[in-house]
């Protein structure tokens, strides 16, 4: 998480700096050299998290400019210079606040202000529970429907493709049926919310001087025929023929994801079933690029075979991956008591 620090005082810049050197991250003092205006623009971009040492409301005045939608505004926590209290501003659970204003209470030994609901009742958090586990939320806007639930007393059924470690928050029930409340899935599903492991690394081959604009085409085309979700991808993969292709260079980099290669003979050691081709045998030195390299970078297990279009191929595998209801302490002493 990167974080930013601003103080407003010498003694509010002696605890920021304090914090930053523990957790990590910039700091600065208001006005040498940013303003408050130009700081918080400046980090509302680039940072994970803001933290500003001082009063609130000249914290809520800064950030109300630049404020968009919970699922794309970084954490801001609030703590007063004598770090008596850390409130959860903005973004408590999708960017982290509550956990951010929690650790820099027990740095500081403030009381930490959390206001939010499901943390006041003690019920379930799903979007904290999302981010814990390394998940995107696809449909971020039904997040209060859940939550809505569960606070009115109710229970949410939740599938997953994957088996859930620990026993279930109270309100929660696992099923088998993909068109529950909550699906857990790198996969399109008919759930209120879906809930996406950012764990897919695609397979590519193309022709040598391929634009980007054919690849990103045909992804499209691949998405919508298999159904993954582009929130999966965490990467791309290839055979090292393709280590300086640009255009694949430019797709990866347009869409931030890191760009992985295996050599031929590599390639040719991954263990699996693998569609193969003699014209790719011949060219590369193995039968398959795009269904290979996924399968030996992810380190995991192929879900989509190979997809080819305008001289594209493409494949998708998923590395492992696995979750737990307990992600917090407070969850693991709860059970703990049962």
């Amino acid at each position: 998480m990167k974080l930013a620090f601003l103080a407003f005082t010498e003694k509010g810049f002696a605890l920021a700096s304090s914090l930053a050197q523990t957790l990590g991250g910039s700091v600065m003092r208001c006005g040498q050299p940013d303003s408050l205006q130009e700081w918080t623009q400046k980090q509302f971009a680039q940072a994970d998290g803001l933290v500003f040492v001082g009063a609130l409301g000249i914290a809520v005045r800064a950030i109300a400019p630049h404020i968009q939608k919970k699922w794309k505004d970084p954490a801001v926590v609030v703590v007063d210079e004598g770090a008596n209290f850390s409130i959860p501003l903005l973004s408590g659970h999708l960017g982290g606040a509550n956990q951010l204003a929690r650790t820099v209470s027990q740095i500081c030994g403030a009381v930490p202000v959390v206001t939010t609901a499901t943390d006041v009742n003690g019920v379930f958090a799903v979007d904290e529970w999302a981010r814990h586990q390394k998940m995107q939320v696809q449909n971020p806007q039904n997040i209060r429907i859940i939550s809505g639930k569960l606070l009115a007393g109710g229970t949410i059924q939740v599938y997953s493709h994957w088996p859930i470690a620990g026993q279930c928050p109270k309100g929660v029930e696992l099923t088998q049926n993909p068109t529950a409340d909550v699906a857990v899935s790198t996969h399109k599903q008919e759930a209120t919310l879906l809930l996406v492991p950012r764990q897919v690394v695609l397979g590519i081959g193309c022709r040598r001087g391929t634009p980007k604009e054919t690849i990103e085409r045909v992804l499209q085309c691949f998405l919508q025929q298999t159904g993954l979700q582009m929130q999966a991808v965490c990467g791309v993969a290839s055979i090292d023929l393709k280590e300086d292709e640009a255009g694949l260079l430019a797709f990866c980099q347009e869409h931030g994801w890191t760009f992985e290669t295996r050599t031929a003979e590599q390639l040719q050691q991954v263990a699996g079933e693998f569609t193969p081709s003699q014209f790719v045998s011949h060219i590369t030195g193995v039968d398959n690029v795009c269904e290979r390299s996924a399968v030996a970078v992810s380190q995991g297990i192929l879900q989509e075979r190979k997809f080819a279009m305008d001289g594209v191929t493409m494949a998708a595998a998923i590395k492992p991956f696995s979750m737990n209801w307990n992600w917090t302490e407070e969850n693991k002493e709860r059970e703990n008591k049962q």
